[in-house]
């Protein structure tokens, strides 16, 4: 009995402290949020991931009546934000977005600073946006089923850019080529404004690239557009079938955009920024807006949003690897 009572001295205060401990941590959701928020975005401001991420803030601080600082910290391929948020206090005032970087960089980088899928909690995916593959009018090609006979025709002679050895366009480019059966070489740019001036030039004949910076090149028909890389058409260019409908069933890729905290986040922080983010979803300005960009407005819940990204790194890690990309 006296050995019983000697374990009841040390387990009573232990239990005391957990108690105590859950009803700080209820009492601090309840009261959330009472002071300033901070967005961290991995991407430099003016491009889709700032532009959403304004938005939604902007729209989460008039609801909460507390201040949504966008923080933008570029570089190292979106790992230096992403680093900074997986370290953050996981009290709901640190917001990260993912994006497609996210998904790819665990297989891209032979060493990483976080774990996707043991650092965040997700909170909902904001929208898709898909790609769109073009050729020069001057190679006879007007769908994807042309394009492949081409290319199965004459191995490695076409040459199809993107923004970057490791991008999501260099990679939707392997997996067309992995899916088609075919050959071409891959030609990385810096950046969407050189490789789009050297395909309107001629210097390439096809290019994966961003849905807002390329579409309007095809509409002036210095380029043509032979398919976008969505299941479904887009709203903003519906002349335009998929790559899914021209036979590459099951073809999709594009960016995406989203909301995380830090693992360990109280659920009901993470419910109250799921309800408020996917409130600010259907607000008519932003919506017009990323439409204009093809966007698909998703607002899914945390734990289809988890499943997203566990499928997504699946998938672009097997694209990497067939690609060959590595960054040191």
């Amino acid at each position: 009995m006296l050995k019983i009572n000697k374990l009841y001295k040390y387990l009573l205060p232990a239990t005391a402290l957990l108690t105590a401990a859950g009803a700080v941590q209820a009492q601090s959701a309840a009261n959330y949020p009472n002071r300033t928020i901070r967005y961290i975005v991995g991407y430099t401001p003016g491009g889709t991931s700032d532009m959403l991420a304004r938005a939604v803030g902007q729209k989460i601080s008039a609801a909460f009546g507390q201040q949504v600082i966008i923080d933008n910290r570029p570089g190292a391929g979106t790992n230096i934000g992403t680093e900074l948020g997986a370290k953050a206090p996981a009290d709901g005032y640190t917001l990260f977005m993912p994006t497609v970087a996210n998904a790819i960089n665990p297989t891209l980088y032979p060493k990483l600073g976080y774990d996707m899928l043991k650092d965040f909690a997700y909170i909902t995916n904001f929208a898709k946006v898909p790609g769109i593959v073009v050729v020069h009018p001057s190679l006879p090609a007007r769908n994807a089923k042309e394009l492949i006979a081409i290319a199965k025709a004459n191995p490695d002679s076409l040459r199809h850019g993107s923004t970057g050895i490791g991008s999501p366009h260099h990679l939707a480019g392997e997996i067309f080529k992995s899916m088609a059966g075919v050959k071409m070489v891959h030609v990385p740019y810096k950046g969407a404004t050189p490789a789009i001036a050297d395909i309107i030039a001629g210097h390439i004949e096809v290019y994966f690239g961003a849905m807002v910076s390329t579409l309007p090149h095809a509409r002036s028909g210095r380029l043509r557009a032979l398919g976008v890389t969505s299941l479904k058409r887009v709203d903003a260019a519906k002349d335009i079938a998929t790559l899914n409908e021209q036979g590459l069933k099951g073809f999709e890729t594009g960016s995406w955009f989203g909301m995380a905290v830090p693992a360990g986040t109280p659920r009901d922080i993470i419910m109250k920024l799921h309800a408020e983010s996917t409130k600010a979803l259907q607000a008519p300005d932003l919506r017009d807006r990323m439409i204009a960009e093809g966007a698909e407005f998703v607002g899914d819940t945390p734990e289809q949003f988890t499943a997203f990204i566990k499928a997504e790194i699946d998938k672009w890690g097997k694209a990497v690897r067939a690609s060959g990309a590595r960054v040191d």
